[in-house]
């Protein structure tokens, strides 16, 4: 009865989702708010218990956030990990550090004991994986600066888990230093054997299924990918790890595999339903009732931790060398206290250093951060944007010491496969020709060809200022994402308004909106594969009819010599 009893609560809670969230949908809203609002209602104190089992939905639901970094693995080799370059993660590490040091300086004076200012410290720090993955993935923002600084900050988070729960057992005057020193020592090891396990069981796994017939046996691709991404779940968190870290490491692992693409496509229907799960239960660990009743501490406290962690996370990339509003857009994607936080606080709570009240103002903080990033993560580009031009801080020299003593006659955006083929035409025509890459192979490869190559992100208005754009005939852009390629192509438009401009698309649904904003030609990914393809099946068609042809007449021939 209990299993129907779980199995009935679940059917519930995404029920619920499904009308909540389809509801905030309609309204042009991110439905996420909708799943977190149907948990409050249906589940956990001041709720109308519509839904009884919370601890074993919450347990169901983390599953999700695993599906979901293994999901981001497969699309992420070691190789792009390694690309993303050493100022994602030493970001993430300073922005943890500064975190938990500077809240617990500031819980201090509150009347927190120093023991529980830092366990404070420690809960905040952390961000949403679910949340910010979520949304970044949904708006194809991984791969800009922004979104890449928020996955290496988020991996980092994932692996500090684990020594932020040992500060909590310390803060708890639990286990004497020699016993923490084993914990950590067998934790390493576990960790190692981790990695080797799930490479050699991954190698193996390839294997067999290369033997394997995928096309009449289509179930094995969904069986193998749900085996790999929960397998890789269980023994990390066997292992005393982080859970979606394990399956991260795992995704990464089949990542460079010929099946990624469909193990990928297989998981993404478990991984919809189970993270919607968990953003229902993430509501149900709300106390609405508590909420309401410090509403003003709720909102105070919301207000200074989402500035504070936006303040240290901008102050940790600029340190770093990084862009305003890079750093910017970054510390807006993880201004919010993640799902950790629970996590965190329940080992607080049991070793004696989190106080209920303190353990319920930061789960009620997380809660309404997780409201406030469904709005503040898909508009995180443009108020870092705005930010730097207000300050007027972006405008730099070339990273690569170029520097430009002619004005260009042509600017391409993006040198990346599409923009390197436009370029071929211009190599022997006299043209000048600059080239704007975030990619500094792309300027490389940009210079090789005699071009002009400038390592920047076109974006921002001062990039294109530095690199004459106002005084440009005709203006190129190759970049893949729609939004990115609108801004620029504004940017464009209001500094160069008599050039002739090219915009590369990937999705014809984007062309109205390219030729409304000032393009004079759209060329389309689809169109041309479309092209491409009506091509090469007119050249079947052609031979076909080619080949009847020749059949007819042999046998028309040889009828012809048949006496009568």
């Amino acid at each position: 009865m209990e299993l129907w009893t779980i199995l009935g609560n679940v059917v519930i809670l995404l029920g619920a989702s499904l009308l909540v969230g389809g509801l905030f949908s309609r309204f042009r809203q991110s439905p996420l708010v909708g799943y977190l609002l149907a948990g409050m209602m249906l589940g956990g104190p001041g709720s109308i218990h519509a839904v009884s089992s919370e601890h074993e939905i919450e347990a169901i639901a983390e599953l999700g956030v695993a599906l979901l970094l293994f999901s981001l693995g497969l699309e992420f080799s070691f190789d792009r990990l390694r690309k993303l370059g050493s100022t994602p993660l030493l970001g993430g590490v300073v922005q943890v550090v500064l975190t938990v040091a500077l809240a617990a300086a500031a819980a201090y004076p509150f009347g927190l004991a120093l023991r529980e200012a830092v366990a404070f410290g420690a809960m905040i720090a952390l961000s949403s994986t679910a949340v910010v993955l979520r949304i970044l993935m949904e708006r194809g923002e991984v791969e800009m600066p922004h979104g890449r600084n928020s996955l290496g900050v988020l991996l980092t988070q994932d692996i500090a888990v684990v020594p932020l729960a040992l500060l909590m057992t310390v803060l708890g005057g639990e286990g004497s230093a020699s016993q923490i020193a084993w914990d950590v020592c067998k934790l390493m090891t576990m960790a190692g054997g981790l990695v080797l396990g799930l490479f050699l069981l991954n190698k193996i796994a390839v294997v067999a299924l290369g033997t394997l017939t995928l096309q009449r046996n289509r179930e094995l691709t969904v069986v193998f990918a749900v085996v790999a991404a929960l397998g890789a779940a269980w023994a990390s968190h066997f292992a005393g790890m982080s859970p979606a870290l394990g399956a991260f490491v795992a995704g990464m692992m089949l990542g460079s595999s010929a099946f990624a693409t469909q193990i990928r496509a297989d998981v993404s229907p478990l991984r919809i339903v189970l993270l919607t799960l968990f953003f229902g239960a993430a509501g149900m660990v709300a106390d609405p009732i508590w909420i309401i009743r410090n509403w003003y501490v709720v909102a105070t406290a919301v207000a200074v931790i989402t500035v504070g962690k936006l303040v240290v996370t901008w102050a940790s990339f600029q340190m770093l060398g990084q862009s305003t509003r890079v750093a910017v857009a970054t510390g807006v994607c993880l201004a919010q206290v993640g799902e950790f936080a629970f996590v965190l606080g329940s080992i607080g709570r049991a070793s004696g250093v989190v106080s209920e009240d303190v353990y319920a103002l930061v789960v009620s903080v997380a809660i309404a951060s997780f409201f406030l990033s469904a709005f503040l993560v898909p508009a995180a580009s443009k108020i870092g944007n705005w930010v730097a031009q207000r300050m007027r801080s972006d405008f730099r020299p070339n990273d690569d010491g170029v520097k430009i003593v002619e004005s260009p006659d042509v600017l391409i955006i993006g040198f990346g496969p599409a923009g390197q083929i436009a370029s071929w035409p211009l190599v022997d025509h006299g043209l000048r020709v600059m080239v704007i890459d975030l990619n500094q192979e792309g300027a490389r490869k940009a210079r090789a060809l005699g071009f002009g190559g400038q390592v920047g992100d076109a974006t921002q208005s001062e990039v294109l200022e530095h690199a004459r754009l106002h005084e440009c005939k005709a203006v190129v852009i190759t970049v893949p994402h729609p939004e990115s390629a609108l801004m620029i192509l504004e940017h464009v438009r209001k500094e160069a308004p008599n050039a002739h401009v090219i915009v590369r698309t990937r999705y014809e649904l984007h062309t109205g909106d390219f030729v409304s904003a000032g393009a004079h030609v759209v060329t389309g990914d689809e169109q041309k594969v479309g092209e491409s393809l009506a091509a090469n099946l007119i050249e079947w068609v052609e031979g076909r009819d080619n080949r009847l042809t020749d059949e007819n007449g042999s046998i028309d021939h040889v009828e012809a010599g048949i006496p009568a």
